[in-house]
This record gives C-alpha cells, structure tokens and sequence, in this order.
C-alpha cells in the first residue's frame, strides 16, 4: 500500500513546489516591473523639471531644494550636479536590474555598474555634507537616520565591489541588490510618505510646517530598513526549500508592490506630473517677478504689479495658484511675515474657492500671532474642504496655545 501512495505524495509535493516556484517569480517580475517604471519616473521628473528650467535660466522652483536663493549663486551649480547625480541613480539603477541587459550586454552592465557605484557614494557623502553643515528640512533624529543610509550604502557598494572582483557573482548580485534597495531610500521616502498623505487625507504624526515629529523620524529609518528586511526574507525563501516558505513570500510580495504602486501613483500626480508639467512651461514665474518688487519696493507695489500685468500680458507669465502660495512660503522662511501674509491675500483674493488658499493664509496668520485671523482662515479651508485635516488639527492647536 506504501507504494501506492508515495509516488501520489510525491508528485503532489512537486506540483505544489512547481506552482510555489512560479509564484515566487511571478511575483518578484511584479515587483521589478513597478520599480522599474516608478524609479524611470521619478528620474524623468527631475530632469524635466530642473534641467529644463535651468536651460530657461528659472530658478525660481529651486528654492523648495534650499539651492538657489537670489543673489547666491554659487549654490546653484552644486544643487546642479546633486540632481544630475540623482537622474543617473535613477536611470542606472533601473537599467542594472534587467536580466536582458545584464546577460546580452555584459561590458555595459559592468560600466553602468561602476558609474551607478561611484554616483551613490558620492551623492550620498555630498548629501550628508549639506544636511550636517548647511542644515537640511528635518531634525537631528532625521539626520541620523540620514547617516546611517549613507554608512549601508558604503559598506554594501565594497562588499558588491569585493565579490565582483572575486567573480563571486551569485554573492555579488546580493550585495548589489542590497546596495540598491538602501540607494533608493529617497524613492521609497517619498512612496510611503504619500501613500500615508493619500490614506488619511493630510498630514500625520507629523507637522507640516516644521517637516519634524514621530512618523518622519520613522520613515527616516524605516525607508531603507524595511524594504532591506523584506528582501531579506526573500533571500531567505530562495535559499531554504519548502513550498509553503516561497508561496507565502510570494503573497507578502505581492501585496507589499500594490501598497508601492499605490504609493507610486499619489506622489505620481501630487508632485512628478506637475513638475513635469513646471518644466515644459516656458511661462515666466510672476512669483520669481513679484519677489524682486518685494524687495525693491515693498508688497503694495507686488501686488500693484501683478493685477497690472495680468491685465496687459496674461499669456506671457504664470498666474497659477501655486506661484502665489510658494511666494508666500518663501517670504514666510525669511520671516518677512506682513509680505507673506499680503501675497496670501491676494491669492485669496484670485482663488477664492480654493481650500488651500484659506489654510496658507492661516499659517501665515498664526505665525504673525493673530490667532483670531488664523482660526478664521482654517475654518474657511475646511468649510471648502470638509476633509482638511491640517485645518482641524492647527485650529485645536491654536485654540490649546
């Protein structure tokens, strides 16, 4: 009778380890696939945005990365080839994970190899040198954090580099894959940090003003450690037999490149589609216009010159709604607090249904001590939108001072 039934065992074992094997591919080729797509995106965003801002001499959206500030220009070279350095990762990491490519084009994966390796250690010295000695968003947690993704990236690129030298391939290709997954933590950071903005509609667990709290330090570290922890379990379900293993790490997969891709498409259409879009307007910037009258003649005369200009060339600049909000912002970083809360009011005054409008005229309000004025702003943003969170947690905020 034993040997009736063993060879059905059997069999039946071979099949579910067949079915587990396919499983486990199909889902890492999803996973390739996304980060792939996603990692070209951001890399193509970049470069539109910063490349072809820069060949039309507006460095006006630069401030957002603190690398241009007018009359400083030093800055903008180095910011310059921090970003170019960015678009090669990108561009080089992606194409280093095609199996085509590697096993058809053996001299260039190797070329692009090194030429990714040096560009990651060198961004990512350079990116820890700026956020040490001229400051960086974020608090000394985030720093650390920070840090400690640049001593993985140098210890995994000269152990990949070791094991390559040794054609120790099979190990150089877990050093590498390590190497990338610690490289992309900026990608990632941005996937989770937008995912969480689309789940709970706003802001949590953070403040937005001063880019610091719990979840932002978590995402610091978690950015690079838990992508770095689920490709560990996957070396583990590659080295270790049993069906179950590979088709319970073949779901983990599966499900965890949904959450990505889901993440992927909020910080897709929040922040990649409109700097592409910035980056293929060749409008001139009236907030990089208006803020050499603020500091020339004052913000009477800003918005004097603005209501005039959109009368006689509204083709020829750019009236949108974030030009107006960013200006804000930039004069609130200089604490040029009357002429922020000015350029706010005449963005309410061109906007009257936006939402945001209202909540950045609010900040400013609460910044300049007028409480009154600021609970008032937050309320009208969320009576436009009844779903801004922000606003309902800076009105309890102001209401506990």
């Amino acid at each position: 009778m034993s040997t009736a039934v063993l060879p059905k065992i059997s069999i039946a074992g071979w099949e579910m380890s067949a079915v587990a094997d396919k499983s486990l591919k199909a889902a890492t080729r999803f996973w390739f696939g996304v980060t792939v797509l996603g990692q070209l995106a951001f890399g193509f965003a970049v470069a539109a945005f910063y490349g072809l801002t820069a060949w039309r001499g507006d460095y006006h959206g630069w401030t957002i990365t603190n690398g241009h500030m007018p009359g400083i220009t030093p800055r903008t070279p180095a910011v310059a080839m921090h970003l170019l350095s960015a678009v090669i990762i990108m561009l080089a990491g992606a194409v280093q994970l095609v199996p085509g490519v590697r096993n058809r084009f053996p001299v260039f994966h190797r070329w692009n190899g090194r030429i990714y390796m040096l560009t990651a250690v060198l961004l990512s010295g350079a990116g820890i040198y700026m956020t040490w000695s001229r400051g960086s968003v974020g608090d000394i947690p985030q720093h650390l954090g920070s840090t400690l993704n640049l001593v993985l990236i140098w210890v995994f690129a000269a152990l990949a580099l070791r094991y390559a030298l040794a054609r120790d391939f099979s190990t150089h290709r877990r050093w590498a894959l390590r190497m990338f997954i610690v490289v992309s933590g900026s990608w990632f950071i941005r996937i989770m940090l937008f995912l969480t903005l689309l789940v709970f509609k706003g802001p949590i667990g953070f403040d937005p003003t001063t880019f610091t709290g719990t979840y932002l330090t978590f995402l610091s570290f978690a950015d690079y450690l838990l992508p770095l922890a689920i490709l560990e379990l996957y070396f583990l379900a590659q080295a270790r037999p049993g069906a179950l293993r590979r088709m319970a790490m073949a779901g983990v997969l599966f499900v965890l490149t949904l959450v990505m891709a889901a993440g992927l498409f909020a910080v897709t259409m929040a922040i990649w589609v409109p700097q592409v879009k910035a980056g293929f307007d060749s409008r001139i910037s009236i907030a990089e216009t208006l803020l050499k009258t603020i500091d020339s003649s004052g913000s009477d005369a800003a918005v004097k010159q603005y209501h005039e200009l959109k009368a006689a060339a509204p083709p020829s600049y750019n009236f949108d709604e974030a030009e107006l909000n960013h200006l804000g912002y930039q004069l609130l970083n200089k604490k040029k607090l009357k002429e922020a809360i000015r350029i706010f009011q005449l963005n309410v005054e061109t906007y009257p249904k936006s939402s945001n409008v209202y909540d950045s005229l609010g900040e400013a309000y609460m910044d300049n001590g007028n409480k009154p004025l600021a609970i008032a702003n937050y309320e009208k943003s969320l009576e436009l939108n009844p779903e801004n969170l922000n606003a309902v947690k800076m009105i309890q905020k102001i209401k506990a001072r």
